[in-house]
């Protein structure tokens, strides 16, 4: 074993090693002719088992042919203890915010561009941890940048207390008393990854006093989220935000955005024009922004204050799709501030039901840039999935109009990172290429027709080893069109469309020699694998064999009517569509049918233990990393049963859900599961299971590899502890990765 282990580990770190860019920045710089901007970079410590975070920064200079040169320092400077970086809108001030193990209290540091000028310390007895996961998050500085705006945990609960008599009462001292502190009423969270988090609240901090009070309008019946000040008006502002409802049954929230929500607006509880706190009860008051639509989210304002833009997942809200096509509104901001009106919502990008071959197919955005606007205050910058490949689009929020502005040719990813004025800094990279740096400059005026002129940024932070990249360069990748086989159904017209699957492969001369292939399913379902670099793929084709990375229909990125022809269908469609693209390659002469391996996550987890049972001879060797192999097991224990009757049942699961399942509603859930044709399979499987995993919990992967030895078939369980349903702390995502290729070589080679 650890012969055979040693040179795939040593080779695995190559990769792993390979730095991210999480986040940039730009700032405007003393210098006529350029600015400065700020990357974000994260790495995996595998001793320490945590992200290694840092900063690099950086001079942007505009040179006289056109062309832009970055001027980069030396190292970069590692942000240990650091929970979030925020610099305010003018670049002149820099938010950290520090938990630091042990501490209960939060630290707030304000630095300017030499020192830190003030530091924080908030207890616990205020709030908990500030929320930094990207969904709860947002942290925002107000236009004068003095006060800042954030969601954290609410404070603890007191705890009751218990001696041999009983309760104690509040207050009684409880020293020498033989007391101890009893758990108190259990109250649901926010699933996965949210386990023992409290509640979302509204807070906002004085950054020259560091006095912090919380939004007290905002009662407990909401969790709050994303956060950002709306225009100065006399003074004043509002904060708008997010919010979910949590006064009945929360579900899970991570990766399902079919929760309703909305957006609010509340004044700020800090300070008027005249310094003083407003204690009137109007100013406590919240008020709902978006009553007429079940969705809304990442609320961002144009630049001059008059309206507000935001995205909403109404599509998923209403039909029940933990995922789906996204649409794109705005609200006029009233000119007085006043919040008691009620508010139309124009809507901007309607969601793409059947988009046209090569169009347009919908929007597809996990995030967005605090500041997304060009100068002319109405053109949006944002990053969307397109097909199997994520794109940059510029919407104009006035009339509706979006335009691809990544090139059109390309079959690589791209997401943006910053503006540089009516410039763009954005990442690329496809399945063979690291990331790289991109520079768009505008060619004329702001238009939908515009131009871009796309410039190689020379960057220090995505160098690799030349060993990565010389086992990469002999690589090519293409997107494939998978005619569907089931054309003649009842279906859609969006669900008759081929579907996509990236092929990854050397550049052979002898079209015979095909290496060993690896299918890989992305989970959801409605998810995509994106033609971006992925360090886990590169090594396992840097380990000899050639992969095929599905999306079936279902997918996002390819309209919603191809994405609701799968709920209902799980387990047939889905896994139709796999042995559709397996069998393209094969036809073509991409493939060796008798050496094909299969990995899947989550619901991809699902489609390969589907896949084994319903074709048992095509598969070598088979990896389910948290795998849903029984629905009538899951439907029971996961944070998300309503996932279990929607994808079951189909459009009608939503309105049949219910926390207590019938012997009928059980008994399609086992049908519809792998579970049912464990009899017939033969596959050596391995499987990664992440033991804290709310999602899918630990026992349906179990339950089901115990039926495998049960049945004399060759399994392997690898158990991660302290995991969740991604397995991505470095440790386990190092040791999952090298057991697959391990696996893999052991049975496919």
């Amino acid at each position: 074993m650890e012969e055979e282990s040693a040179p795939l580990s040593k080779l695995l770190q190559e990769f792993t090693n390979i730095p991210s860019i999480d986040k940039a920045w730009t700032f405007d710089s003393a210098n006529e002719d350029g600015s400065n901007a700020m990357f974000l970079i994260s790495q995996p410590n595998l001793s320490s088992n945590k992200l290694r975070k840092s900063v690099l920064s950086c001079q942007i200079l505009q040179k006289s042919n056109n062309s832009v040169g970055f001027s980069w320092a030396q190292f970069p400077i590692e942000m240990s203890g650091v929970r979030a970086v925020v610099p305010s809108p003018s670049g002149s001030k820099l938010l950290v915010i520090r938990n630091c193990e042990g501490e209960t209290a939060t630290h707030f540091e304000i630095w300017d561009p030499s020192r830190v000028k003030k530091e924080f310390a908030v207890p616990a007895s205020i709030h908990g941890s500030v929320y930094t996961d990207g969904w709860f998050e947002g942290i925002s500085w107000n236009a004068d940048e003095t006060v800042v705006a954030y969601v954290a945990e609410e404070p603890d609960c007191p705890k009751p207390t218990f001696n041999v008599f009983g309760y104690m009462k509040v207050g009684i001292s409880n020293k020498n008393s033989g007391s101890w502190k009893g758990e108190g009423d259990w109250e649901d969270d926010w699933g996965e990854t949210y386990a023992g988090k409290r509640q979302p609240a509204l807070f906002v901090i004085d950054i020259n006093s560091g006095d912090v009070h919380h939004v007290t309008g905002v009662g407990r019946e909401l969790s709050v989220g994303q956060v950002v000040w709306g225009p100065s008006i006399r003074g004043e502002q509002s904060l708008v935000f997010v919010g979910w409802p949590s006064d009945t049954r929360k579900f899970g929230v991570k990766y399902c955005s079919n929760r309703p929500c909305a957006l609010y607006a509340a004044k700020s509880p800090l300070f008027n024009s005249k310094a003083s706190i407003s204690n009137d009860a109007e100013d406590l008051v919240i008020v709902n922004l978006t009553q007429s639509i079940s969705s809304a989210l990442y609320p961002h304002f144009s630049p001059d204050g008059k309206f507000l833009a935001f995205v909403s997942a109404k599509c998923s809200v209403d039909s029940g799709a933990h995922l789906a096509t996204e649409s794109l509104h705005m609200i006029e901001w009233p000119s007085d501030g006043k919040l008691g009106q009620s508010f139309i919502i124009i809507d901007v990008v309607p969601a793409v039901m059947c988009p046209e071959d090569g169009c347009f197919p919908g929007l597809y955005c996990s995030k967005f840039l605090s500041y997304p606007w060009l100068s002319d205050g109405r053109t949006m910058i944002l990053s969307s999935v397109w097909g199997s490949a994520q794109t940059l689009l510029s919407v104009d929020v006035l009339s509706g109009k979006v335009s691809r502005i990544s090139p059109h040719k390309s079959n690589s990813s791209w997401d943006v990172l910053a503006l540089d004025g009516d410039n763009i800094i954005a990442v690329c990279s496809s399945p063979i290429d690291i990331p790289e740096i991109k520079y768009g400059s505008l060619v004329g005026k702001i238009s939908r027709d515009a131009k871009w002129n796309w410039l190689d940024v020379s960057s220090p932070i995505t160098k690799c080893s030349e060993e990565a990249l010389s086992l990469l360069a002999p690589m090519q990748f293409d997107v494939l069109k998978i005619p569907i086989g089931d054309a003649s159904e009842d279906l859609t017209e969006g669900a008759r469309k081929p579907f996509e699957a990236i092929y990854v492969s050397p550049k052979s001369t002898n079209p015979y020699l095909c290496d060993p292939l690896i299918v890989i399913l992305h989970g959801g379902p409605h998810d995509v694998s994106l033609s971006s670099f992925s360090k886990s793929s590169a090594f396992l084709c840097s380990l000899g064999y050639t992969l095929l990375i599905v999306n079936y229909r279902g997918s996002l990125g390819y309209g919603e009517e191809a994405l609701q022809s799968l709920p209902g269908k799980v387990g047939s469609q889905d896994v139709n569509d796999v042995l559709a693209a397996i069998d393209h390659v094969i036809d073509t002469g991409l493939a060796n049918p008798s050496k094909i391996c299969i990995v899947g996550l989550s619901h991809g987890g699902f489609l390969t233990t589907h896949l084994i049972g319903q074709a048992p001879d095509r598969f070598a060797a088979a990896v389910a990393r948290n795998p849903v192999c029984n629905l009538a097991l899951m439907v029971g224990t996961t944070d998300i049963p309503d996932w279990c009757f929607f994808e079951a049942f189909g459009s009608e699961g939503k309105s049949i859900f219910t926390e207590s399942p019938s012997a009928e509603h059980l008994a399609l859930f086992y049908n519809k599961s792998p579970i049912s044709h464990i009899s017939k399979v033969k596959t050596p499987t391995l499987f990664l299971l992440g033991a804290q995993d709310l999602r899918v919990p630990v026992y349906d992967g179990l339950q089901y590899a115990r039926a495998l030895k049960e049945r004399g078939v060759e399994t392997k369980v690898i158990m991660f502890p302290d995991d969740v349903h991604a397995i991505k702390r470095p440790q386990s995502d190092f040791e999952s990765f090298l057991n697959i290729g391990l696996w893999f070589n052991k049975y496919c080679k």
